[in-house]
Formats: structure tokens, sequence, C-alpha cells
């Protein structure tokens, strides 16, 4: 789409321009050599770059015109470049009477040889010189280059005569796709197309297979670097999967066999069809118009729709809210849904492309193939596909005898997929686009046969790889057509630096991490998951509440809640009984529930316990919420499950289990009590027993009730050699390399703010605070348990790590160190987070636990957040027994388990409203201290 001539002289006036270039050299007879006419030149350049762009930018926010925007640029740039060019010619290097090695083409290669720049673009450019050549060409080049740099372009240049850009393109591949971009700009035009003449007979001609292999191999590699996922929810729009880039390789490839100059012409060699042509243009020039915003917004060539420039696109590409969505949530869903179009025009015809002329040279293009296609004329060597009469399958591609298999049967559009699973076969290229026109079969007989939904539940409940099936339903457009409510998260993206990938994205991956796991091929994160599953009674209903847990993501009601209904009505559907059709129901409504627990809530306490137990009310429930709740997170994206969630996760499945099964009335606290205390002391038979008694007093109930066995030998130890070395203050790190923490263990005399002094070392050190158990000796000795995330992967050197964050805490408790006064909000707000708005809630909790008061704190992380928020509970004069720290990208949820200086819940309405008050203001990095307030440390006395 090039610019008309009226749109470019409101952008540039080159006749006024050269006009006042020429007057400049009028004193100087034309001489424009010296070099205060050349600074008085690049001022008046710079001038008209800086107007002319203004210019662009106000049209595109007008018509919002990506593909216009970048050839506006573009002829922009032609038209300095030209101007520069006859400057130089004419008024600094003349030359009266040149020879015939004193000429030069000027062309423009890469993007910009396609007649398009971004805003930030590089600037392309081949200098063709003749074979022969003198210092005037070195020197009108260096001219030119030496203006673009001043005038701040970035310039990519190479300077050669013909017969070395036709030995240097033979030779090399981006050299060889550079040229073939190659567009004349300026000077000496027959030099030009001298070499593009060449070029096309002597390197393009009959080297089709090895240019397409070629930018086949570039295009995976480059998606590998990128991310092989096109729904990652911070594209690069450049070179991401569903990119400009992919839409540059398969012009590339067109237009080296099929020697076109435009993608309208595709159309006329058969290449693409006219609705496929369409969308390409309408993909390109969204791409473009996202690409130029950003550039502008930006300042910079920036390629990745990073989280804190989308909503500022959305908003300049004119997107509104709409109930569940927000603006810049459905200008994603726009996007991917443009990038999904980019990968189905790339796959379908860079993998034709590659059939043909990579594997089989003697083809005779795409409308070849469509023709033996229609007439059902297939290669010798296809073979018919057991069980599925009209499928054959060759070079392991499945594809179809006939055209009409959907018409005559609409489920062997579900049919295909159940085959590619069962004999993991590869989709022809021709039987992905006859899927794709054939999408108006699936109607609501077919979403109703109950032939269909088997053989979709059998794609779904797959012991083979069912995720790469579903992802090519899903790229197909069938698994949205046959699945409705699928069809409306598909391409949709939740802003959250929490989720990595678009919604139908993830559901598509949870079931390949569900595979994986009952493969046992998922490693070692989560064992007790490999374990359980190969337990379950009913495998179905599992991958079923798998695929539908986030079918509800973008409405107006909790997506829990509305999963569940999508569940109650499409799960009889797909064939299940009314008991599986509740479970999955169940399980959806539920899916969050043991995260929530396992990551925010004293699992400890014996309330969470139990009433986690209510809820579930069955072992089998159980061992499904497990495994969908590990899936789930997994399925998140890297990184997001560690070693600690996982062990949380099985905390609370093996606490929850006897209250399942009938074994958690079988002892009493008391019981419980001695019966840890005894083996305890059967583990410190080192110790004599006068000191084996004394450490048994030193101890509340709630201790030995609450504390894992391992850590209560290790604290133990820590005591007692405390004790032995007169030390009032002693540390413990312990790397867990499974887990993915590192432990702590303190002991301090009891102190007003020990908790946020711990927490202002972690803050200072870099350290992330992931759960904190909080516990206090009868002889008045703070005993506190801290988890910090993992950072180095060797165990000395996190020994190490560990063994400064206590130093710094030893020195500050001795008064050695300050610690840093609190973040403000204005300094914390920095970088991605701020592109988020998360809403501060505090929630002051009495029913959670029989002993304390539960306080939840969510808001937009930060650093130094913890620290802000312990300091503040220590100015109320609360005792904090637990601390739960949860991540869930730029939102935070701190639990803290407190009572009051005499060990009682918070129960005076006042004073918890001042409590969300100071909390509140806290996570706005704000800390009203009172150094004068007595503060205790002291817990519960009494048992749990």
């Amino acid at each position: 789409m090039q610019p008309s001539q009226d749109d470019l002289a409101e952008l540039i006036d080159v006749v006024d321009l050269r006009s006042r270039l020429k007057a400049l050299t009028v004193a100087s007879d034309g001489d424009g050599s010296d070099s205060k006419i050349r600074s008085a030149v690049l001022s008046m350049l710079k001038t008209e770059v800086k107007s002319s762009r203004a210019a662009v930018q106000k049209k595109l926010d007008e018509d919002g015109g990506g593909l216009l925007c970048a050839s506006r640029l573009s002829c922009i740039q032609d038209e300095l470049i030209r101007v520069i060019y006859d400057f130089a010619v004419q008024h600094v290097y003349r030359v009266k009477n040149p020879s015939a090695a004193e000429r030069m083409s000027v062309a423009a290669v890469g993007g910009y040889g396609r007649g398009t720049l971004a805003p930030g673009s590089d600037i392309d450019l081949l200098f063709i010189l003749p074979y022969k050549q003198t210092p005037w060409g070195e020197q009108v080049v260096e001219y030119i280059l030496y203006m673009l740099w001043d005038l701040g372009f970035k310039v990519g240049h190479a300077t050669r005569n013909i017969d070395e850009c036709i030995r240097l393109a033979r030779s090399d591949m981006t050299i060889r796709t550079a040229i073939l971009e190659a567009r004349y700009i300026w000077g000496d035009k027959p030099l030009f197309e001298e070499m593009a003449t060449r070029f096309d007979t002597e390197v393009v001609s009959g080297t089709s297979s090895e240019f397409i292999a070629a930018k086949l191999q570039e295009r995976d590699e480059r998606h590998r670097r990128q991310g092989t996922s096109r729904y990652l929810v911070e594209p690069n729009i450049k070179e991401g999967k569903g990119g400009l880039r992919d839409l540059n390789t398969l012009f590339w490839i067109a237009k080296y066999h099929y020697r076109v100059d435009r993608q309208a012409d595709l159309v006329k060699k058969g290449v693409l069809t006219r609705s496929e042509y369409a969308r390409f243009a309408k993909s390109e020039d969204f791409l473009w118009a996202v690409r130029c915003h950003l550039h502008f917004l930006t300042g910079r060539p920036e390629e990745r729709l990073a989280f804190e420039f989308q909503r500022e696109i959305a908003i300049r590409l004119s997107y509104t809210q709409h109930p569940g969505m927000r603006d810049v949530e459905r200008f994603m869903k726009h996007y991917f849904l443009v990038a999904k179009d980019v990968g189905d025009l790339t796959r379908i015809i860079c993998a034709a492309l590659e059939e043909e002329h990579v594997k089989e040279p003697r083809g005779k293009g795409i409308s070849g193939m469509m023709r033996r296609l229609r007439s059902g004329r297939m290669s010798s060597v296809a073979k018919p596909v057991k069980g599925g009469p009209g499928f054959v399958v060759e070079n392991n591609r499945l594809n179809v005898t006939t055209d009409t298999i959907f018409k005559t049967d609409p489920a062997n559009i579900l049919r295909v997929f159940q085959l590619a699973d069962k004999h993991d076969y590869n989709m022809h290229p021709q039987l992905t686009r006859l899927i794709r026109h054939s999408l108006k079969l699936i109607d609501s007989d077919l979403k109703n046969d109950p032939e269909a939904n088997r053989l979709f539940l059998s794609v779904l409940t797959s012991r083979n790889k069912p995720e790469k099936t579903l992802r090519k339903m899903n790229e197909t457009g069938v698994l949205g057509r046959f699945v409705p409510d699928f069809g409306k998260v598909v391409a949709m993206m939740q802003f959250s630096m929490y989720h990595h990938y678009t919604v139908d994205e993830h559901l598509i991956r949870s079931i390949g991490v569900l595979s994986e796991i009952e493969r046992g091929n998922s490693g070692e994160d989560h064992p007790l998951s490999t374990e359980l599953i190969l337990t379950l009674q009913n495998r179905k209903v599992l991958y079923v509440a798998m695929f539908l847990h986030d079918i509800a993501k973008g409405r107006p009601e909790d997506h829990s809640i509305a999963g569940a209904k999508v569940a109650r009505k499409i799960c009889p559907r797909f064939g299940l009984k009314e008991a599986e059709t509740e479970t999955v129901a169940w399980l959806i409504e539920h899916h969050l529930d043991m995260s929530t627990i396992a990551q925010s809530r004293d699992l400890n306490d014996r309330k969470t316990i139990t009433d986690f137990a209510n809820t579930v009310q069955s072992l089998e429930r159980l061992k499904l919420l497990l495994i969908l709740t590990v899936a789930d997170i997994r399925a998140v994206g890297p990184g997001v499950f560690n070693g600690w969630k996982g062990q949380l996760l099985r905390t609370l499945f093996y606490a929850t289990e006897p209250h399942l099964s009938g074994g958690h009335s079988k002892m009493s606290h008391n019981q419980t009590i001695e019966l840890a205390k005894q083996d305890l002391v059967a583990k410190l038979d080192h110790w004599s027993q006068k000191d084996r008694n004394a450490y048994l007093k030193r101890h509340y109930p709630a201790y030995w009730l609450r504390t894992e066995p391992e850590r209560l030998l290790t604290h133990a130890e820590l005591l007692h050699k405390a004790d032995k070395d007169k030390k009032r203050l002693a540390f413990e790190v312990i790397p867990r390399a499974f887990e993915g923490v590192t432990e702590l263990n303190i002991m301090a005399p009891d102190h007003p703010r020990l908790l946020s002094i711990i927490a202002g070392a972690c803050f200072s050190t870099g350290a992330n605070i992931v759960d904190a158990q909080i516990d206090t000796t009868t002889d008045g000795f703070a005993l506190d348990t801290i988890f910090i995330g993992r950072e180095l992967p060797d165990n000395v050197d996190e020994h190490r790590r560990g063994e400064r964050i206590t130093q710094l805490i030893h020195k500050t408790l001795r008064g050695e160190e300050r610690l840093p006064e609190p973040v403000s909000r204005k300094n914390a707000m920095k970088g991605r987070v701020k592109a988020f708005k998360v809403a501060t809630e505090i929630l002051v909790n009495n029913s959670l636990s029989n002993d304390y008061t539960v306080l939840e704190i969510t808001g937009l992380d930060r650093p130094g957040l913890l620290y802000d928020l312990t300091r503040s509970i220590a100015t109320l004069n609360l005792n904090i027994g637990s601390a739960h720290i949860s991540t869930f990208g730029e939102k935070v949820v701190d639990v803290f388990y407190v009572t009051d200086l005499t060990g009682q819940k918070i129960s005076n309405i006042g004073r918890q409203e001042i409590i969300r008050e100071r909390l509140a203001a806290a996570v706005g990095g704000h800390v009203e201290l009172d150094p004068a307030a007595p503060v205790s440390r002291k817990v519960h006395r009494q048992a749990s």
C-alpha cells in the first residue's frame, strides 16, 4: 500500500527542500564541500526529518493504517536519500565529465527494500558500483552514510560491484535474501537493472528447493530462540512466532519460486486463495500498526510488546472495555487471533512448498497439488489407514482420497484427529487446508452426535500425546467450533505477569502436563502426583476437568463457578454419566482451593485442615484435586511450579488424608505432643538426661503440634549448641535443593520487631521470603524458621548466601548495622509492574483459625513490601504466629496469623479497622512508626 503523491506532499516538500539546499551553496558558486555548509544542510534535514515523522505519526493516529504508515516512512526515507545523494554529487563531489567508472546505484534492501519502515527500523542500503571504481564512489558513499548517521539513523550498508553481489549471494543465504528484496532508490538505474537481471538468472534460477529449505530452517531456529509458542503474553511483533517475520518468510519463499513482486500476485499464481490473501493483507496491516505505534510510543526500535506498553497501544487503537474483559485484553486477543492467522498461512504454504520443492522437486506447485487432491490421484506410495476409510498416509502425513470426505460424513472432521493421535501421524498441509475450508460443517447436529463426541473424548483422554493433537485441532479452528465455550477463550489473554500464555494455550498445555505425569515423564517436580494418578478410579473425569477448568475466563462471573456450570452443560454431551459430570463440576469449582490453601494458610493449624477436608469430602476427590492443581500450576509457564510449592501441596495432602480416611481422631492433642517429644528424645541420646528434660520444658504445646519432626531436631541442636557456647543469638542455614528454598533457623532474644528485621535483611540482600513459622520459648527466646527462595544451583554457594543474610540479621540486632528505610511507592513502582493496577485489599478474618486472627493482604507487589508490612504489624502490637508469602506475577498475597498481646484474637471492630488502614498504607509504602509502643512476640501459650 503506497501513499498517494498528495499524501506524500503533505509529509515532505521535496521541491522546496532541494531549492533551500541549493541556495546554501550560492555564495560558494555551487560548492557545498565547506564544513559550515554541511552543518547547515544537516540542520535543515534534521528539521525536515522531525516534522515529517511527526506528520506520519499524526496520520497513523487518524487513519490507523499500519502498512500505510510503514510505506509513508519508507517514501520519506527515499526522498531524503535522493536529496542527500544529489547534493553530494552536484555540490560536494562534482565531476564535470564522469567516466563509466564514476557512477553508482543506491538500492534499498531488507525490510526497507519491501518499501516499509517502522519508526525505529534500520536503514539497509546497497551501493552498487561498476567493476572499475575510482575514489569518487567511496567519497559519495561516505558522505551519504555520515549524513544519515548524523541524522540519527542506524544504517546497515554494503558497497559492492555486480560480480561481488552475485558471488556473495550464491554463498550466503542472508545476502541472497537481501538482494531478492532489493529496490532501486536513486542513481544509475541501468546498473541496478543489470544486477537484478543477473541475480535472477545466475542465482535464483533453479535453486528454489535450496532457498526454501534454508528459509524454513531459519524460521524454525528463530522460533526456538523467541519461544515455540505464538501465544506468549509478551510477544515479539517482529521475530516471534506469528509475527511479521513469519509473513516475510512466506513472501520470500513464494517470491523466490514464483518470481512475483507483490503479495497480490500470489493469488494469480494459485499460491493463495483470495480469502487467504485477504487474511495475509489484513494480518500484515494490523501487525504494522502495532509495531509503528510501539516504536513511536517508546522512541526506540522496541519489538517486544511488553506489559507496560500493551494498555497504551490498546488505547491508541481504540479498544474499549467489555464485561469480563478489559480494553487491553481485547486488544491482545485480537493480536493473538492475527498471530494464529499468520501461523495458518505460513504453515499451509510453507509446508506445501516444503513438500513439493524439497521432497518432490518435480511437482507443479500448490495449484497442481490441489488438482491431484481434487481428482483423487494420490502418489503411488500413499497407503490406506486401517480403521479410517477414505484416509491415506504418505511420508507419515495423513491425507484424504477425496475432498468430499467431510461433506459425506462430518464426523470425519473429528476422526481425522483421532487417527492422527492413534498412529502419531502428521497432517498433510492440504488436509489442514481442507479442514479449515470445512469448518462450516461443524453445526449443532455434529456437536450433539454421539460418535463425534466419542472421537473427541478419545483424543482428549488419549494415552499418547493429546496436547499435540488438541493444538492441531485448535490451530485449524475445529476445537473452538466443536466446543463453542472453548472458542470463547481462544487467543484470550489475561493481563497479568503470572500467566505466560493465552487461556486456550494454557488449557492445552495443562493437558500435556497431565499426560506427562501419567506417563511418568514429568521429572521429579512432584512424585506424589505421578504415584497417585495410577491409583485413580476414573482418569476420564480428570482430563475433562483439566480441559474445562479455565474455560469460563473472561466472563463477569467468577470463572470457577461459571466453569462448573459449563461443565454441567457440556459433560453429558461428551458422554459422561451424572456422577462423573458432578465430579468434573466440583473439580472446576474448587480447582484453585488446594493451591490457595497450601500457599497462604498455616498448614499446622488444625482448623485449616479440618475445613479443607470438609470441602473435599472424599479421598478420591483429594487425589484428583492434587493432580489437577499440580498440572495447572506447571502449565502456567516455565518456573512457576517449584519444589517449595510441591512441598506445600504434599504437606496439605498428607495432613488432610487421615481426616478423609478416618484416622484423624485416633490420637488426642496431648497424645500427639507426647509422641513428638518421645520421638525427639530418642534422637537426642547423645545429650545428658538433664539436658533432655530441661529442653522439653522450653516449648509451649502449640510448638510440638505444628513443627515437623525433622525441624524439631534441627531446633533442638541449634538451641543446645547455643546454650553450650553461651550465645544468645544462633543461626542455622539449610539449603533445600528439592524444594527450591533455603531454610533459615534463627534463635534470638524475644524482640519487638524481630520478624521485621529479618524481612528487612532479606530485602536488603535481595532474598525473597516465601514462608515463615514463628515460635517463642518459655524462657523468652524467639525461634523463627524462615524460608527464602533459592537462587544459586550449588548448595555450598547457597549456604554461603544464607550465612550472609543471617550475619546481617546478627549485626542489626546488635546495633552494628541499620536497615534501609521503607521503600516509597514512587521508587518501588518501576519496570513492568507499573503497567498493572491491583486493588489493595485487607481482610481480617477470625473464622479461619481457632486461635489466631488471619490477616490477608492483597496488593501490587514491590521491593520491600514484606518489610513494610511486618514493620506496621509490629507498631500495631500484634503477635505473629506464622507468615505465608505468595506472589502471582504482579499480585502479592501475604497472610499473617496474629493475636493481640494477651494471645487473644482481634475481636474489637474498631481495632480491626485500624489494622486495615495501617496495612493498606503499608502496601502503598507508608509505614506509621511508633518506637515508644511496647510490642511483644509471645505466641499463644495454650495448646491449639
